[in-house]
């Protein structure tokens, strides 16, 4: 598991680097879905399938649902992962990324 300074909160260029950092050189931003949520948990192995011992995922904690937010419509509209804005909740500060694969689940 891949997780920005435990305990510290990221700013919004902390966790776009951090985040990229982590998706290696040169990545192909398609073959990666970034979401937000509140409960990392829950999202990234029940919902999204991801397989904690195969799959390449990273996740920080952002300052605040605003910035959550922000990094996310980097990674979205900017980068062009696979994602959408306007998900999670209120209280959704957690940022995450994985590498799709076959067995992931994006929608």
């Amino acid at each position: 598991m891949l997780i920005f300074q435990e305990g510290k909160k990221c700013n919004k260029l902390e966790g776009i680097n951090f985040i990229k950092s982590h998706m290696g050189l040169n990545p192909v931003y398609k073959d990666w879905y970034v979401g937000i949520t509140n409960n990392y948990n829950e999202r990234l192995f029940g919902f999204h399938k991801v397989d904690e011992n195969k799959s390449g995922y990273v996740f920080i904690i952002a300052e605040s649902n605003d910035t959550a937010r922000e990094i996310e419509d980097y990674f979205v509209n900017s980068c062009h992962t696979d994602g959408g804005p306007g998900g999670g909740k209120n209280d959704s500060d957690i940022v995450y990324a994985y590498k799709i694969m076959p067995y992931t689940r994006e929608r």
